[in-house]
């Protein structure tokens, strides 16, 4: 049994398919999501999608955070910025790694919230790009944080 899964955030459409299963970070920990879900409107965190294929491979997207909404034969995901794991410039997530570790270091500790932020995002972008598999056609451009 397949569900069709929408990503989009504000600058476009990311993946409008159907898959088997979906795996999304939610806000109170990983979730996974298959045809005939109860309904669920949920927060996302920063974190991976994994769009589980049948018979191919998986699809890896880096989200930083928004909603989703399941519903029985739908998964709509409403992100604020995502990116798949071909569209990732490593060079760019390592640096904006270090950058954060760096500022990290020289911050009182009630500045401390965004620049975790920050290294989290890069920490999933890592990881997600460290999947990365052969370059597929039709992806368009990456959305900016």
């Amino acid at each position: 049994m397949t569900i069709q899964v929408e990503i989009v955030t504000p600058r476009r459409e990311l993946f409008s398919g159907e898959v088997q299963m979906v795996t999304l970070p939610g806000i109170e920990g990983q979730m996974g999501v298959m045809g005939q879900h109860a309904p669920l409107l949920t927060t996302l965190d920063i974190g991976e999608i994994i769009l589980h294929r049948s018979g191919e491979e998986n699809d890896y997207i880096a989200v930083t955070g928004g909603v989703v909404e399941v519903r029985p034969d739908k998964v709509i995901i409403l992100a604020r910025s995502a990116e798949r794991a071909d569209e990732i410039d490593t060079a760019r997530a390592e640096a904006a790694m270090r950058r954060a570790e760096e500022s990290r270091e020289h911050r009182p500790p009630e500045e401390q919230r965004p620049v975790e932020l920050a290294l989290r995002r890069s920490q999933v972008r890592l990881k997600v790009a460290r999947r990365r598999r052969a370059h597929r056609p039709g992806i368009g451009p990456r959305d900016d944080e």
